[in-house]
């Protein structure tokens, strides 16, 4: 029997991970949604479908037509800054669009896995556990929170929120990048770069927490897992320890923190998340941080040369 998974936000580097992963396993019907009227990847074992999450007309007949079993929702506003000025956008997207959606999966007993952020914790005593009280800081964090709660709407056994942190890798197209690629881009150059070094998170490398997602599809897991790398590192240590994999000049790194720059939304600064449960049920294994950005290296020369 398949098992009919349809993924939002699929154009994005996470959702492009999650195709190329569960698109291999022969028990997935996979059906990929963006906002885009094509794929931006090439491949991948899955029909495509244009959707706005946001919009429920089209929601709904997705799911008549498809009738998933499960919805991973990757679609979301990420942009932190942004979501502190345009918070009518944000709240759509992060947080009324997944209420209706977990509504929807209510109705047609359908799992609901909703992705979301270490943003909703204000960083003060991490890293966190799964019980731990969020508070966030942020507008941005507070949509997301917000998500989560709208997520529960799909019923007492039919959610599960998978959190993570600082997701880093590659994709096709992508609209936007990542902290990683952003550091391996600018020393490429030969370009002095700043980068905080009071504040922590566990950097997340994308196959691992689409792996992990699937996991929770599998096992048809219920309630919040933390899933994300196991190192928690000052972003200045992650940025030195990606020159070194990547063999860039480390000396263009410069110490500064977060005082030093003005932008519009609060981060919070120790976040990391503490795996245990990922672990212990559903087998979660992420790289070490040196490894991923191995893996990751590899990848972008590939990709480089098949564009040659």
């Amino acid at each position: 029997m398949y098992r009919r998974v349809l993924i939002t936000g699929a154009n994005g580097m996470l959702g492009q991970e999650l195709v190329r992963q569960m698109g291999r396993i022969p028990t997935y019907d996979i059906l990929a949604t963006s906002r885009q009227n094509a794929p931006l990847f090439d491949g991948g074992s899955c029909g495509y479908l244009p959707m706005d999450i946001g919009d429920m007309k089209a929601v709904s007949a997705a799911f008549q037509d498809f009738s998933p079993d499960t919805v991973i929702n990757c679609a979301a506003m990420t942009e932190v800054d942004a979501c502190e000025t345009d918070r009518d956008i944000c709240w759509q997207i992060n947080a009324k669009a997944v209420e209706n959606l977990g509504r929807l999966c209510h109705k047609t007993g359908t799992h609901l896995i909703q992705v979301s952020t270490d943003f909703i914790f204000d960083g003060l005593t991490g890293p966190y556990k799964e019980q731990d009280r969020p508070n966030p800081l942020s507008y941005y964090g507070r949509s997301k929170l917000a998500g989560e709660n709208g997520a529960r709407q799909a019923g007492p056994d039919q959610w599960a929120i998978a959190r993570t942190v600082l997701v880093f890798g590659t994709g096709e197209n992508l609209s936007r990048s990542n902290f990683v690629l952003w550091v391996v881009d600018a020393l490429s150059k030969g370009e002095t770069i700043r980068v905080v070094t009071d504040q922590f998170r566990s950097p997340t490398y994308a196959p691992d927490l689409a792996n992990g997602i699937e996991r929770l599809v599998r096992f048809k897991k219920n309630g919040i897992y933390h899933i994300s790398g196991r190192e928690t590192l000052s972003v200045y240590d992650i940025a030195i320890q990606t020159a070194d994999v990547f063999g860039l000049d480390k000396s263009l790194i410069e110490r500064t923190d977060s005082m030093q720059f003005k932008q519009r939304a609060l981060r919070p600064p120790r976040t990391g998340f503490l795996i245990l449960k990922a672990e212990t049920e559903l087998g979660y294994k992420p790289h070490s941080l040196k490894d991923a950005l191995a893996d990751l290296s590899r990848r972008l020369k590939l990709q480089t040369s098949d564009r040659l």
